[in-house]
């Protein structure tokens, strides 16, 4: 009985693991994305910045 309770918690363990490392991936994407924008808009600001110089 012991063994099964064990194992019922290491199981549970690794599910918990799983679901703590795709949630860290997601944020990781969800950064990433982010800043992909943010740098995109940069890139525009810079962009109409040098075109009103001119």
């Amino acid at each position: 009985m012991y063994l099964l309770e064990q194992e019922l918690a290491r199981s549970r363990m690794d599910e918990l693991q799983a679901e703590a490392a795709a949630a860290s991936r997601a944020r990781r994407l969800y950064l990433a994305r982010r800043a992909a924008r943010r740098a995109e808009r940069a890139v525009r600001r810079a962009a109409r910045a040098s075109a009103a110089v001119y």
